[in-house]
């Protein structure tokens, strides 16, 4: 059941947190740009069947979530609000371990997350499609100067997949936000140039994840994400035609297999 949590500052955030009987893992899940969380129904669904423990939160200015829509005045919200999440996670399930998944501008979120925090008790990281680089300039070609509380329109739903129903609802459904700040443009773009000098630190367990015909974070961001990172224990999977939205996509019952496979080989 969804309730609200205070985060670090006194933000409330809206949490979703859904434990099965007896799981073996759980499972801290990171939203997009613009959505929120009960857009990974499915996905969890198919986490509590494998036993897998799911906590799931609205980003601040997301969703059921306090704070002026779409804002952020600092990448590092995002990456704290993302912590007191992960430190429920780990306080609440001490015997079983804790990973740590995040979409798109969630990708961005557990990427960084996993350069500010190198000792956190997580057992691995996994990132779909996950700006860490911006090469199609998606948030960074946003114009400089602007007022923070610009609202610019949120043009990317056609992009996010390729099944249409998905599409459409995206545009529809009321949790999604229709616009986007030009603050959060700002701070994420400062969070990139951060990420560059960080990004050998990342030495997590981790998956990418990425979608071929991505066309709003391009797959370039995870191939040199792949190869900057410290980690040992790293993986990587190019979906061939999938878009954006890869745990949407006509195939997606593969891709959220081979996370929890991924997942239960680490357990």
């Amino acid at each position: 059941m969804g309730e609200m949590i205070s985060s670090f500052d006194g933000m409330k955030l809206y949490l979703n947190k859904e434990i099965p009987d007896s799981p073996k893992a759980a499972a801290v899940i990171v939203h997009g740009l613009c959505e929120h969380q009960g857009r990974y129904d499915y996905f969890a669904e198919l986490f509590h069947k494998a036993g897998i423990a799911t906590y799931r939160f609205d980003h601040r200015g997301h969703g059921r979530s306090e704070g002026e829509r779409t804002f952020y005045t600092d990448f590092n919200e995002l990456l704290d609000d993302t912590n007191v999440v992960v430190d429920m996670a780990i306080a609440e399930n001490p015997d079983i371990p804790v990973f740590l998944i995040g979409h798109s501008m969630g990708g961005f979120t557990v990427s960084l997350y996993g350069a500010k925090y190198p000792d956190k008790k997580l057992k691995g990281i996994i990132t779909s499609g996950a700006l860490t680089h911006d090469f199609f300039g998606t948030i960074t070609s946003c114009p400089k100067g602007l007022d923070v509380h610009t609202k610019l329109p949120n043009e990317l739903g056609d992009g996010v997949c390729s099944v249409m129903e998905i599409v459409d609802w995206y545009g529809k459904d009321p949790y999604n936000a229709q616009t986007f700040t030009t603050g959060l443009c700002y701070a994420l773009g400062d969070g990139l140039d951060w990420f560059k000098e960080k990004e050998k630190s990342f030495a997590y367990p981790v998956l990418m994840l990425h979608g071929e015909k991505d066309s709003l974070v391009s797959v370039k961001d995870t191939y040199t994400f792949f190869e900057n990172v410290s980690s040992k224990d790293k993986q990587m999977k190019i979906y061939g035609n999938l878009f954006h939205e890869i745990f949407n996509e006509y195939c997606k019952d593969e891709v959220i297999g081979d996370v929890i496979r991924w997942i239960e080989e680490r357990i």
